[in-house]
């Protein structure tokens, strides 16, 4: 995929990015780089190789020492609740401040 130069003045409009000539066409080159890099990635026949649970598996040969996930606080949502000025469901309602 590559992009043109109408593409990326499409794109930092939708950003709301001002950009002149000489910055589009610089970020058009690196934007065209990252596509090709993942043209590249894409390429790489992957077929029968095990997905990694962490990067560094594929270089370390002993299981990675994780915590458990286990709370550590005790859940105390309903003592919140009771001082909030309104709840429903368990959520706190807040009024609108965005139109």
């Amino acid at each position: 995929m590559s992009l043109t130069t109408n593409d990326v003045n499409r794109i930092a409009k939708l950003a709301q990015l001002e950009m002149d000539e000489q910055h589009s066409a610089a970020m058009l080159d690196k934007l065209n780089g990252i596509f090709a890099l993942a043209e590249q990635m894409q390429a790489v026949d992957t077929e029968g190789v095990p997905p990694l649970a962490h990067p560094l598996a594929a270089h370390m040969q002993v299981a990675l020492r994780l915590r458990e996930d286990v709370p550590t606080e005790p859940n105390r949502r309903d003592d919140y609740q009771q001082v909030a000025p309104k709840t429903e469901d368990g959520l706190y309602l807040v009024p609108k401040v965005i139109d």
